[in-house]
């Protein structure tokens, strides 16, 4: 007999995958550990008895529980992105770390300039991408669970693989050349030149700021994004820039007076900027420091 105590074991043998699948889909920790609090007690309420797969059946229970909370987020996505608030948590890491630490910390990050794009998706895009280019979720399993046939749900992932302009997610991937197109627009954003900053902005580009003063801000298009140039001047001369990687993404730690002033991230594919995520908030970068100082 399946009881209560040999659900909660597997799971609790399960809950790491599960917890990554709601955080990739919802891009916040805190409402990945909701999804899976809903998604116990869906399954404590249903029938295990005759399921085969218990991992899957619960990536399914999480899935669904994740998709009511993508839909209920609203229609309009920029008043959506603005009451979710923010963006997740940064995580810094060496420009060139390959630690297994690090990959391990990685494999359960949202990366901020990722996250981003995953906005621009409908909540059905969102899932059938995620569980099927990031979890292998099988197309016949993912259609039942945004409620279409196999080959609807693989058109879903195939229209939010064109808006994600087939961004690589691998973190290593080509690291060196999305380095060089960060710093192209970092040196266009510090002399303020907005024709060079074209130059590397993709048309379709997106960005986020986040100061903890005022909403989320979310501006779209290369011209509007370039338009903001006055914000990607890093603190003034007194500044200083700092190249890491943000939640595996290629970005930059702004410090002044040895402070950290704002973190960076960008999203990069086809050496152009697809997305750029911007936390200023103080409260939550305080802790922050280059991570460099760990070599001297």
């Amino acid at each position: 007999m399946r009881d209560q105590d040999w659900l909660a074991a597997r799971f609790d043998e399960h809950r790491s995958h599960l917890r990554a699948v709601a955080r990739r889909i919802l891009g916040s920790a805190a409402e990945a550990d909701d999804a899976l609090q809903e998604a116990w007690l869906r399954a404590g309420a249903a029938d295990a008895e005759e399921v085969d797969n218990v991992g899957g059946w619960l990536t399914t229970i999480v899935s669904r529980v994740c998709l009511n909370m993508l839909r209920s987020r609203g229609t309009r996505r920029e008043e959506a992105l603005e009451e979710q608030g923010r963006v997740p948590d940064p995580v810094l890491a060496h420009d060139d770390a390959v630690d297994p630490e690090h990959e391990a910390l990685m494999a359960d990050s949202v990366g901020l300039a990722l996250q981003v794009v995953l906005e621009t998706l409908t909540p059905a895009e969102r899932l059938a991408f995620v569980l099927h280019d990031m979890f292998a979720v099988p197309f016949d399993e993912v259609g039942p669970i945004v409620g279409r046939s196999t080959a609807s749900a693989r058109q879903l992932a195939s229209r939010a693989r064109r808006r994600m302009r087939g961004a690589d997610l691998s973190p290593r991937a080509d690291r060196v050349r999305r380095r060089r197109v960060v710093d192209a627009f970092t040196a266009a954003a510090r002399h303020g030149d907005f024709d060079a900053l074209l130059t590397v902005l993709a048309p379709e580009a997106v960005l986020r700021v986040e100061t903890g003063s005022a909403p989320v801000r979310v501006v779209r298009g290369a011209a509007a994004v370039a338009e903001q140039a006055d914000r990607f001047r890093m603190g003034g001369p007194a500044a200083e820039v700092h190249p890491v990687l943000v939640d595996g993404e290629a970005g930059l730690l702004v410090t002044k007076d040895g402070r950290p002033y704002s973190v960076m991230s960008f999203s990069v594919t086809d050496d152009l900027v697809t997305a750029i995520a911007i936390v200023a908030d103080p409260a939550r970068i305080a802790g922050l420091r280059p991570p460099t100082a760990d070599r001297a």
